[in-house]
């Protein structure tokens, strides 16, 4: 793993692959997972289908589209989802919106984690085969994967799943993913280190204890080091998260 950016090619890809690109000019990032084929499954706010006129047609029921998002040029797939989900699946240039590509790293180092200042990069946890990867994705692409969270079930927490099959036992805490854990981890590490500003009156030692504290806060929120994580089979998901089975046309 390059030690500044996970930037990669589009020909580096391989099917499995968890990939995500930077929007808002780098202030967050969106996940989703490659599949092959030049396309890709991800996890967005659902996009209520209620604004639509009586006389939409089933075509444009099942594509992610609106004023701001024409339908896709290359694909007719691009943009296909059920019915009440959030799931979609979009071609890798409809994904990425002009972004440059990035690939999630799995398996690595404490060290190495902590090196990334950043959350939502890369995690201490394994993957799982690239063949079970696809198989979560597509399952949830039909099934749906619930209601999006910004903090405990999004397009990260979606990716994260699809590769490790790891579910948080505690639906009050944090999700599983590192960039929300960075949100929250942030704050926290700040009132963790202010009780020591006493103990160090050099500014300089200061931000290096809250860093730390910073760091460590998201490395203890890690799928790969938590222990309220379960594996549980994409066939049983949606009565882990609680859900009903999305209505088939």
């Amino acid at each position: 793993m390059n030690l500044i950016t996970n930037k990669v090619d589009r020909d580096e890809l391989k099917p499995g692959d968890h990939i995500y690109t930077y929007r808002a000019v780098f202030a967050y990032s969106h996940h989703g997972v490659f599949v092959g084929g030049c396309k890709v499954v991800h996890f967005k706010p659902e996009q209520s289908l209620k604004a639509s006129s009586s006389s939409s047609t089933a075509s444009s029921e099942v594509n992610d589209t609106s004023s701001s998002e024409p339908p896709c040029p290359t694909y007719p797939d691009c943009g296909f989802k059920q019915l009440n989900s959030g799931v979609l699946l979009s071609c890798l240039d409809c994904f990425l919106k002009n972004g440059s590509l990035y690939r999630f790293t799995y398996g690595v180092s404490s060290s190495m984690f902590l090196t990334r200042v950043r959350g939502g990069t890369c995690t201490t946890a394994s993957s799982d085969p690239f063949q079970t990867v696809v198989h979560r994705a597509m399952h949830l692409l039909q099934n749906g994967f619930g209601n999006y969270d910004v903090f405990q079930n999004n397009c990260e927490d979606f990716a994260l799943y699809c590769k490790t099959g790891l579910l948080i036992l505690d639906k009050n805490g944090v999700g599983r993913s590192g960039q929300a854990s960075s949100i929250l981890g942030a704050p926290l590490a700040a009132l963790l280190s202010s009780p020591l500003t006493l103990l160090i009156p050099n500014p300089v030692g200061v931000a290096t204890v809250t860093a730390g504290m910073y760091c460590m806060s998201r490395y203890a929120t890690d799928i790969g080091v938590r222990t309220d994580v379960i594996k549980v089979p994409v066939e049983d998901l949606a009565l882990n998260l609680g859900i009903k089975t999305l209505k088939k046309r």
